[in-house]
Protein backbone atom coordinates (compact mmCIF):
# COMPACT_ATOMS: atom_id res chain seq x y z
CA UNK A 1 0.00 0.00 0.00
CA UNK A 2 2.42 2.33 0.88
CA UNK A 3 4.31 2.05 -2.17
CA UNK A 4 1.36 2.63 -4.57
CA UNK A 5 1.40 6.07 -2.49
CA UNK A 6 4.52 6.39 -3.28
CA UNK A 7 3.76 5.52 -7.12
CA UNK A 8 1.01 7.79 -6.83
CA UNK A 9 3.13 10.79 -5.38
CA UNK A 10 5.71 10.54 -8.39
CA UNK A 11 3.19 9.78 -10.81
CA UNK A 12 0.42 12.07 -10.16
CA UNK A 13 2.95 15.82 -10.49
CA UNK A 14 4.53 13.80 -13.75
CA UNK A 15 1.54 13.51 -15.81
CA UNK A 16 0.71 16.73 -14.36
CA UNK A 17 3.66 18.26 -15.96
CA UNK A 18 2.83 16.32 -19.25
CA UNK A 19 -0.48 17.58 -19.54
CA UNK A 20 1.18 21.06 -18.83
CA UNK A 21 4.14 20.61 -21.70
CA UNK A 22 1.08 18.62 -23.85
CA UNK A 23 -1.10 21.75 -23.36
CA UNK A 24 1.39 24.11 -24.35
CA UNK A 25 2.52 22.33 -27.25
CA UNK A 26 -0.53 22.11 -28.41
CA UNK A 27 -1.78 25.95 -28.19
CA UNK A 28 2.02 26.46 -30.02
CA UNK A 29 1.41 24.21 -33.56
CA UNK A 30 -2.45 25.97 -33.12
CA UNK A 31 -0.61 29.37 -33.41
CA UNK A 32 1.54 28.04 -35.63
CA UNK A 33 -1.41 26.82 -38.04
CA UNK A 34 -3.38 30.19 -37.26
CA UNK A 35 0.06 31.97 -38.41
CA UNK A 36 0.72 29.80 -42.03
CA UNK A 37 -3.69 30.05 -42.65
CA UNK A 38 -2.79 34.01 -42.27
CA UNK A 39 0.36 33.84 -44.64
CA UNK A 40 -1.11 32.03 -47.68
CA UNK A 41 -4.40 34.00 -47.28
CA UNK A 42 -2.11 37.10 -47.67
CA UNK A 43 -0.50 36.00 -50.75
CA UNK A 44 -3.88 35.03 -52.22
CA UNK A 45 -5.17 38.18 -51.43
CA UNK A 46 -1.93 39.90 -53.12
CA UNK A 47 -2.11 37.21 -55.94
CA UNK A 48 -6.17 37.66 -56.94
CA UNK A 49 -6.94 41.30 -55.83
CA UNK A 50 -5.29 42.60 -58.93
CA UNK A 51 -7.38 39.87 -60.45
CA UNK A 52 -10.73 41.20 -59.04
CA UNK A 53 -9.82 44.87 -59.78
CA UNK A 54 -9.31 44.26 -63.12
CA UNK A 55 -12.18 42.36 -63.79
CA UNK A 56 -14.06 44.74 -61.98
CA UNK A 57 -12.73 47.50 -64.05
CA UNK A 58 -13.05 45.46 -67.34
CA UNK A 59 -17.05 44.72 -66.43
CA UNK A 60 -17.52 48.57 -65.92
CA UNK A 61 -15.96 49.54 -69.24
CA UNK A 62 -18.22 46.86 -70.74
CA UNK A 63 -21.40 48.47 -69.13
CA UNK A 64 -19.97 51.73 -70.36
CA UNK A 65 -19.51 50.49 -73.79
CA UNK A 66 -22.74 48.96 -74.49
CA UNK A 67 -24.49 51.58 -72.73
CA UNK A 68 -26.81 53.04 -76.07
CA UNK A 69 -25.49 56.34 -75.66
CA UNK A 70 -22.13 55.53 -76.57
CA UNK A 71 -22.62 52.19 -78.47
CA UNK A 72 -24.65 54.11 -81.42
CA UNK A 73 -22.65 56.99 -81.34
CA UNK A 74 -18.89 55.08 -81.45
CA UNK A 75 -20.74 52.65 -84.19
CA UNK A 76 -22.89 54.91 -86.03
CA UNK A 77 -22.52 54.74 -89.92
CA UNK A 78 -24.91 57.03 -91.94
CA UNK A 79 -24.43 54.78 -94.98
CA UNK A 80 -25.57 52.02 -93.03
CA UNK A 81 -29.32 50.66 -93.24
CA UNK A 82 -31.27 49.40 -90.54
CA UNK A 83 -30.58 45.84 -90.56
CA UNK A 84 -27.00 46.58 -90.87
CA UNK A 85 -26.81 48.69 -88.38
CA UNK A 86 -28.53 46.31 -86.12
CA UNK A 87 -26.34 43.39 -87.08
CA UNK A 88 -23.36 45.55 -86.31
CA UNK A 89 -24.59 46.70 -83.24
CA UNK A 90 -25.82 43.15 -82.31
CA UNK A 91 -22.10 41.97 -83.33
CA UNK A 92 -20.19 44.51 -80.84
CA UNK A 93 -22.60 43.74 -78.10
CA UNK A 94 -21.53 40.06 -78.30
CA UNK A 95 -17.62 40.55 -79.14
CA UNK A 96 -17.98 42.61 -75.67
CA UNK A 97 -19.06 39.99 -73.92
CA UNK A 98 -17.31 36.84 -75.05
CA UNK A 99 -14.16 39.43 -74.27
CA UNK A 100 -15.00 39.71 -71.12
CA UNK A 101 -17.16 36.59 -69.75
CA UNK A 102 -14.12 34.92 -67.93
CA UNK A 103 -14.43 38.13 -65.35
CA UNK A 104 -17.45 36.01 -63.89
CA UNK A 105 -15.70 34.35 -61.78
CA UNK A 106 -14.40 37.09 -59.89
CA UNK A 107 -17.47 39.02 -58.92
CA UNK A 108 -20.64 37.35 -57.59
CA UNK A 109 -23.20 35.37 -58.85
CA UNK A 110 -25.63 38.87 -58.32
CA UNK A 111 -23.59 41.13 -60.03
CA UNK A 112 -22.98 38.90 -62.80
CA UNK A 113 -26.07 38.14 -63.49
CA UNK A 114 -27.14 42.19 -63.18
CA UNK A 115 -24.47 42.14 -65.98
CA UNK A 116 -25.74 39.44 -68.19
CA UNK A 117 -29.24 40.99 -67.69
CA UNK A 118 -28.15 44.07 -68.60
CA UNK A 119 -26.71 42.86 -71.78
CA UNK A 120 -29.65 40.71 -73.23
CA UNK A 121 -32.02 43.61 -72.27
CA UNK A 122 -30.44 46.09 -74.57
CA UNK A 123 -30.27 42.66 -77.33
CA UNK A 124 -33.84 42.69 -76.91
CA UNK A 125 -34.18 46.79 -77.34
CA UNK A 126 -32.29 46.77 -80.13
CA UNK A 127 -34.15 43.67 -82.08
CA UNK A 128 -37.28 45.04 -81.12
CA UNK A 129 -36.65 48.64 -82.24
CA UNK A 130 -35.48 47.06 -85.81
CA UNK A 131 -38.47 45.37 -86.24
CA UNK A 132 -40.65 48.10 -85.61
CA UNK A 133 -38.68 49.52 -88.75
CA UNK A 134 -39.07 48.78 -92.83
CA UNK A 135 -36.37 47.29 -94.01
CA UNK A 136 -35.29 50.73 -96.20
CA UNK A 137 -35.09 52.26 -93.04
CA UNK A 138 -31.53 53.91 -92.06
CA UNK A 139 -29.25 53.27 -89.22
CA UNK A 140 -30.47 57.11 -87.71
CA UNK A 141 -33.79 55.89 -87.56
CA UNK A 142 -32.67 52.76 -85.75
CA UNK A 143 -31.08 54.72 -83.07
CA UNK A 144 -33.88 57.38 -82.75
CA UNK A 145 -35.72 54.02 -82.24
CA UNK A 146 -33.54 52.28 -79.19
CA UNK A 147 -33.21 55.90 -77.88
CA UNK A 148 -37.18 56.23 -77.65
CA UNK A 149 -37.33 52.28 -76.40
CA UNK A 150 -34.72 52.66 -73.80
CA UNK A 151 -36.52 56.06 -72.75
CA UNK A 152 -39.79 54.30 -72.18
CA UNK A 153 -38.04 51.76 -69.56
CA UNK A 154 -38.70 52.21 -66.34
CA UNK A 155 -35.11 50.72 -65.18
CA UNK A 156 -32.56 51.31 -66.49
CA UNK A 157 -30.54 48.16 -66.20
CA UNK A 158 -27.27 49.02 -67.35
CA UNK A 159 -26.84 51.55 -64.70
CA UNK A 160 -27.94 49.58 -62.30
CA UNK A 161 -25.48 46.41 -63.30
CA UNK A 162 -23.15 50.02 -62.61
CA UNK A 163 -24.49 50.89 -59.53
CA UNK A 164 -23.82 47.10 -58.20
CA UNK A 165 -20.58 46.73 -59.91
CA UNK A 166 -19.63 49.83 -57.89
CA UNK A 167 -21.43 48.67 -54.37
CA UNK A 168 -19.59 45.18 -54.34
CA UNK A 169 -16.65 46.61 -55.20
CA UNK A 170 -16.84 49.29 -51.78
CA UNK A 171 -18.27 46.28 -49.90
CA UNK A 172 -15.16 44.14 -51.32
CA UNK A 173 -12.44 46.83 -50.35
Amino acid sequence: MEALIEFGKILIPAALVLYAVYLTVRSFIIKEIELKKLEIRTRSIETILPARLQAYERMTLFLERIAPQNLLIRLNNPGFTARDFQRVLLDEIRSEYNHNVSQQVYMSEEVWNQVRNAKEDLVMVINDAASTLSAEATSIELSKKIFELIMAKQVDLIGLALSELRREIQQTF
